[in-house]
């Protein structure tokens, strides 16, 4: 065993210790988190405008601070990028997040110097906790690569902007720059076709033991490693032992992967995004995912069937039930004030409190009061590849409200691997599952409103083609999984077979 194995072995032992305290008191954590956030705020604008020196309690808070998307805290953020400081949170924030808006096109989430702190110390807990917990450490031997953004980054009266990835690479620690791969010219690629490419070249005869990024874009990557070097991923990385990934849920992915790889290896599930790091998988023999309590984030919670209605219920932590579907609402050390985040989340454990992502609180099927949310579509996509042998390599789900003829129904665009060894099974088993799983949905099947999902086959590649059609390859873009209208349907037309 080497001495860096056995010098991350002690850390993670203490991390791992250190961590336990908060674990074991979750709501005194979070009632510290939220009295630290308000009183750092009180002399900000926002702590002015929304009086904070009043609020002592999570009910003040709810009085004053209501529940707002990056659209409503635009003016706020575009104060900051004139220059002006104390808006948000004391000083300026050191960075900018820009990721793709919805409605006014990008959106720049400030990051500061607390905010990034807590980002870096989640990401590296992450993996500390996985070699406390399996007594692994050998990976960091070898060689790791994180597929991620360009880390160039530009600037805003002072302020630097980049995509997250890219700012993440310019924390890795000192320890670990010589395991990391690409390279840094390689890196600033932005093109993501040419950089995965040039990876290619600087990885398929390295040590590779660690593996990180958004399964889809993962998946581009071993895919062109088998095509280049005719090679399973885990033949040609011996030392292969650990895929980080988040993003997206990894189920539908699993099948695809392990035959690229060619064997299974440990995976390690992060819920990280611009606006802060939540939550990490801390057991390999549990689902789900440890919400970080401690670290600069204070957590409201709203059931998402009432999210939309006039004066839904905010709760904390202490309140949350298991397996309801909310949509997760945070204050940050960045100075987000009850701020949509746009996922939703369900609650698997409550000592200690473990989420899964079940979806975002926009991203769902209702055309006929469904209310079909991605952890349901995913969970049947696993059960249908399983039951037929099938591989997926990407997929999403729309309402077809009015066909040329029959009953309307959801048609499911999928791109095979490999095609399923019997498509009616495959049709019969997904929506067997969904009405398992929605009683709306099996009441409409039942009813004779809806009929059978159906299934539409985009062409190999084709969801590929259609990121960059919109000119969103690679990076942390992810493909829409479930939409309430046809948009994404017909963009896919071109690519269906």
């Amino acid at each position: 065993m080497s001495l860096k194995s056995v010098a991350a072995k002690i850390f993670a032992k203490r991390i791992a210790k250190k961590n336990t305290k908060w674990i074991l008191n979750p709501h005194k954590a979070q009632d510290e988190v939220f009295k630290t956030l308000v009183a750092s705020a009180l002399n900000t604008q926002f702590g002015k405008d929304h009086d904070f020196n009043s609020i002592k309690t999570h009910n003040d808070f709810v009085k004053h601070v209501p529940i707002r998307d990056y659209e409503e805290l635009k003016g706020y953020v575009e104060k900051i990028i004139e220059g002006a400081s104390d808006v948000l949170w004391p000083g300026k924030p050191i960075y900018f997040a820009k990721t793709s808006g919805t409605t006014s096109g990008a959106k720049y989430i400030p990051i500061t110097e607390s905010s990034i702190k807590n980002q870096v110390e989640a990401s590296r807990n992450a993996i500390l906790n996985y070699i406390h917990e399996t007594g692994n450490a050998d990976f960091v031997n070898g060689k790791m690569i994180f597929l991620q953004g360009s880390p160039v980054l530009e600037e805003k009266n002072g302020i630097k902007l980049g995509r997250l990835s890219g700012i993440s690479a310019h924390y890795v620690p000192s320890y670990l720059q010589k395991n990391r791969l690409p390279s840094w010219e390689t890196n600033c690629i932005e093109d993501w076709e040419t950089k995965v490419n040039e990876i290619i070249k600087e990885t398929q005869n390295e040590d590779m033991s660690v593996i990180a990024g958004i399964p889809s874009w993962v998946q581009m990557y071993f895919e062109k490693l088998n095509s280049k070097t005719g090679k399973k991923v885990g033949d040609l990385f011996e030392n292969f032992q650990l895929f980080i990934y988040g993003g997206v849920n990894y189920e539908p992915y699993r099948a695809k992967f392990e035959s690229l790889i060619g064997r299974k290896v440990d995976s390690i599930e992060l819920f990280p995004a611009s606006e802060g790091f939540f939550a990490y998988q801390d057991s390999q023999k549990e689902k789900g995912m440890l919400l970080l309590l401690n670290s600069g984030i204070f957590y409201e919670f709203v059931k998402a069937d009432d999210f939309f209605s006039e004066n839904p219920e905010r709760i904390t932590i202490k309140d949350v039930e298991l397996e309801v579907n909310y949509a997760m609402i945070i204050s940050t050390d960045a100075g987000l004030w009850g701020y949509n985040l746009g996922d939703t989340v369900q609650f698997i454990s409550l000592r200690p409190y473990k989420v899964i992502v079940s979806g975002r609180i926009k991203h769902f099927i209702s055309a006929f009061g469904e209310h079909v949310i991605a952890k349901e579509v995913e969970e049947a996509m696993r059960q249908a590849i399983e039951v037929t042998d099938a591989e997926v390599s990407e997929f999403t789900v729309a309402p077809e409200t009015t066909p040329k003829e029959g009953l309307p129904y959801h048609e499911w665009f999928v791109e095979f691997e490999r095609a399923p060894s019997d498509m009616d099974k495959f049709c019969e088993t997904l929506d067997l599952v969904m009405q398992k799983q929605n009683s709306y949905y099996f009441d409409l099947i039942d009813g004779k409103i809806l009929q059978q999902l159906q299934i539409a086959q985009v062409s190999k590649g084709g969801f590929q083609n259609y990121m960059k059609s919109l000119g969103k390859l690679g990076g942390q873009n992810k493909v829409q999984r479930l939409s309430n209208d046809r948009k994404v349907a017909n963009a896919l037309q071109p690519f269906i077979l």
